[in-house]
């Protein structure tokens, strides 16, 4: 998914229930086991920044620990991402209300209409529907993981920057996933260097 893809991807799921989980997923490049098992205890909104200490297992829908100790990491959000989890919160605390007795407090971020653990393959059916609508083509979630990566790599990110953010063991997985990316990026750190030493 390139830049101009997510930007219109963004767009047209702007009133969906899951708008934040998309946004979350593209802006700070969390698995989606990370994003379904994040929970409002791991989220500083006034911060605004996240720290992956779980992640939800398909099969059992319950919290394990990160992939890697590297997976367990704190992120930093953009504004526009901090926005759109406030009003997720919102909408969440209205869904809340509705369920009265019925609800389940586990305190997910991105949680059924009733607060349990949202099942894999409903997201995934979401997703699929989304993109269907945005017009794009059919996708991988996880493609939301990559856009993330090439999307900041592209923008001046660092591989350092970019494997800390994704939360891969090393730096060499980036390398060898975004490596062919690096070419289009030297030329622009060129032209920053030549710009720096100019005065």
């Amino acid at each position: 998914m390139s830049a101009d893809q997510a930007r219109a991807f963004l767009a047209s799921v702007k009133e969906d229930r899951l708008v934040a989980l998309y946004r979350l997923a593209i802006a700070a490049g969390l698995r989606q086991g990370e994003l379904l098992g994040l929970r409002w205890q791991d989220v500083d909104l006034t911060g605004a920044t996240l720290s992956v200490r779980h992640t939800l297992q398909q099969a059992t829908r319950t919290l394990a620990e990160p992939k890697t100790e590297r997976s367990r990491r704190t992120i930093a959000l953009d504004r526009d991402t901090v926005k759109s989890l406030r009003d997720h919160r919102k909408q969440q605390l209205t869904e809340r209300l509705a369920a009265g007795e019925r609800w389940h407090d586990h305190d997910f971020v991105f949680a059924t209409s009733i607060g349990t653990a949202m099942d894999h393959r409903n997201l995934i059916r979401a997703f699929h529907d989304a993109l269907e609508r945005a017009e794009l083509p059919p996708q991988h979630f996880h493609d939301l993981r990559h856009a993330s990566a090439t999307i900041g790599i592209e923008a001046g990110e660092s591989l350092y920057e970019v494997s800390r953010r994704l939360g891969h063991a090393n730096i060499s997985t980036t390398a060898d996933v975004y490596g062919h990316l690096t070419p289009a990026t030297t030329r622009r750190s060129a032209d920053r260097m030549r710009d720096i030493l100019a005065g």
